[in-house]
């Protein structure tokens, strides 16, 4: 029997990969997405509350929305958040998945407070390539957009780029292809498990004293015939 998960979900590429792996997976089922967020918007990546639900509906999955007090609550303030919601959703949950790519610690502080709440944590990306998985985003069709840059570390013309081959090959080398060092964050729009696809149109860009973010209207294009 398939263990039930829910994915930590973002919604950028990181968490979709996990999505599409866990898809394929003989052993896991994917049950839900749950996702934080702090004055209706997702923090880093800045995606409204309203575009993660219309990620949930084209998935068909059920959407659990956590709300945090800030962008950097206390560890214990987050990871109970985390517990309460994921209780609260009243899911059969056997595990929580998780996109971390790096081998730096972050897998044991996400088992400090999954694991005890009686959960499996899952990491399908933890210590692989990260221009491996920058491949496999691509070549799986998971379409992209940088929707925000930090300028310490990328310069703001990367915002509002779409994540592509070109895209991977103009990064300056210090920055890591996945932006796993939180140099950008992504928003997907379309992927093979979502039943049609978001359509953005790019407004304008917010540029701070360090963090830039693409703005954008977005609505849900159902699939079509000729998709079909």
């Amino acid at each position: 029997m398939k263990k039930k998960v829910v994915i930590s979900w973002s919604s950028g590429k990181d968490s979709t990969l996990v999505l599409e792996r866990l898809v394929d997976s003989s052993d896991y089922e994917v049950v839900a997405l749950y996702t934080t967020y702090v004055k209706d918007e997702v923090p880093f990546q800045a995606t409204p509350l309203s575009v993660v639900r219309m990620q949930a509906q084209l998935l068909g999955l059920p959407l659990i929305e956590i709300a945090l007090p800030e962008v950097f609550p206390s560890n214990e303030i987050y990871q109970q958040s985390i517990v309460d919601g994921l209780r609260k959703s009243g899911l059969p949950i056997d595990a929580v998945a998780f996109g971390d790519m790096f081998c730096n610690g972050i897998a044991n502080y996400r088992r400090s407070y999954i694991e005890p709440a009686g959960w499996e944590c899952v990491f399908p990306l933890l210590g692989e390539s990260s221009q491996a998985l920058a491949n496999e985003i691509i070549d799986r069709g998971i379409q992209t957009l940088v929707v925000t840059t930090d300028a310490e570390q990328l310069i703001p013309d990367y915002c509002g780029l779409w994540y592509n081959s070109a895209f991977l090959q103009s990064l300056p080398e210090a920055v890591d292809p996945c932006g796993e060092n939180g140099e950008f964050h992504t928003l997907v729009t379309q992927t093979r498990s979502y039943q049609g696809e978001i359509a953005l149109a790019l407004t304008h860009q917010e540029h701070g004293e360090r963090f830039s973010h693409q703005r954008y209207q977005a609505s849900i294009l159902p699939i079509d015939a000729e998709r079909v």
